[in-house]
């Protein structure tokens, strides 16, 4: 038996062997839970599988080092995508660890945490500072979970504070000027598809002619183009709600029927031919376009336009707020961009939703008929003294 519960008074303790060290003795870790029986049991097969992984150390002497490469190994990397993970891991190795891995997790004070924030903050920017934040407290939060710690120690501290970037939305004379200066370019395709469809580079990236029903009008959205250490890789959605069906305007499934000829006509021409799973947005060679140098040609494109730090992602953007003002309803626009929930797209959005009252107001109006004073004029009479008492009342 690697492990057991026994009760002891109002709690369950937890024994776990932990093998034999250098004294040939064998080495026990006990843990108390309070609670149910169940909630004992739930927290033994934790350790008992921490121990398999070979990531487990006694939380008396795991350091915040050794918890945030359990936390990475064994929560991060199997509930977020690979792109997350190698940006958590680089601020980890790079910034949190050698900061504060020496520290004992049980010793981490909020001044230490401040103290890291205060000195990190010469350095970077209080975006970045404010994203390791959100990642420590994060890994702390899990460590809460896993009984190691009481309370999350970055709950009391204050991060710094940062105002987002503005959106950059583009109007339609000013998308106008932008796809007349990328007509000429090898990504104009993708470029009039982000705009039509909202979708995310990565997805456009990742697209097959499978996944483009030109007949029905709906691009069908199953897998995404990243690069990754400078090899670009193909991976699923990282969420339910990204994997998803679009529609397309009739505009767009022209445009695209007569470019899925052209291709077809420049592959045979180099002695190849088209298949349903090649990819719609590629080099001549049919192979993946680098994600990197799409958005150094897209900025290059905008600055010609005369539309400085316009990125390609905000062709995203420009999207959802054209459709808005257009009249499209929020669970629609939250569908075609793949969000989890539709507060979410009215939460990123509210700006433009906000500047819509005015116009909302004025269709209203030419709803409503006009107000009718119905008081007669013996009504009117019996009010005046009453509104009178009223106003001597409150004149002083």
């Amino acid at each position: 038996m690697r492990g057991h519960i026994r009760k002891k008074g109002e709690s369950w303790q937890i024994q776990i062997y932990m093998g034999t060290g250098p004294d040939g003795k064998y080495r026990r870790h006990f843990e108390t839970v309070r609670g149910r029986k169940g909630d004992a049991q739930r927290r033994l097969t934790e350790l008992l599988s921490s121990l398999d992984k070979g990531v487990y150390t006694p939380p008396g002497r795991l350091t915040v080092a050794e918890h945030l490469n359990q936390w990475l190994n064994g929560y991060v990397k199997t509930n977020c995508s690979i792109r997350t993970l190698d940006a958590i891991q680089s601020i980890a190795e790079h910034h949190l660890i050698p900061a504060l891995g020496h520290i004992q997790l049980k010793q981490l004070h909020p001044q230490d945490i401040q103290a890291y924030y205060s000195k990190a903050c010469e350095k970077l920017s209080a975006r970045s500072v404010h994203y390791h934040h959100r990642i420590l407290s994060q890994s702390l939060k899990y460590a809460v979970r896993q009984g190691y710690l009481g309370r999350n120690p970055c709950e009391l501290v204050d991060p710094p504070s940062w105002k987002g970037k503005t959106m950059r939305t583009l109007t339609p004379g000013e998308l106008e000027v932008l796809l007349e200066n990328a007509s000429t370019n090898q990504f104009y395709p993708v470029i009039y598809t982000a705009v039509s469809t909202g979708l995310r580079q990565a997805e456009l990236l990742g697209l097959t002619w499978r996944s483009i029903d030109l007949d029905f009008l709906s691009i069908s959205v199953s897998q995404v183009l990243y690069k990754r250490r400078g090899i670009c890789q193909f991976n699923e959605p990282k969420t339910s709600h990204s994997r998803r069906r679009v529609s397309m305007t009739p505009k767009l499934a022209c445009y695209l029927r007569e470019y899925k000829l052209e291709r077809a006509r420049i592959y045979r021409e180099l002695g190849k031919e088209r298949g349903d799973d090649d990819l719609v947005f590629a080099n001549v060679e049919g192979k993946p376009l680098d994600p990197g140098v799409l958005t150094h040609n897209f900025a290059r494109i905008a600055k010609r336009a005369g539309l400085e730090n316009v990125r390609f992602h905000d062709l995203r953007h420009t999207f959802a707020s054209l459709m808005l003002l257009r009249g499209a309803k929020p669970k629609v626009i939250s569908e075609a961009l793949g969000h989890s929930s539709v507060a979410f797209t009215m939460d990123v959005y509210s700006h433009i939703i906000e500047g819509m009252q005015s116009d909302a107001m004025a269709l209203l109006d030419e709803v409503l008929p006009a107000g009718k004073n119905g008081v007669s004029q013996k009504n009117n009479a019996n009010l005046t003294p009453k509104a009178d008492i009223i106003l001597s009342r409150t004149s002083f």
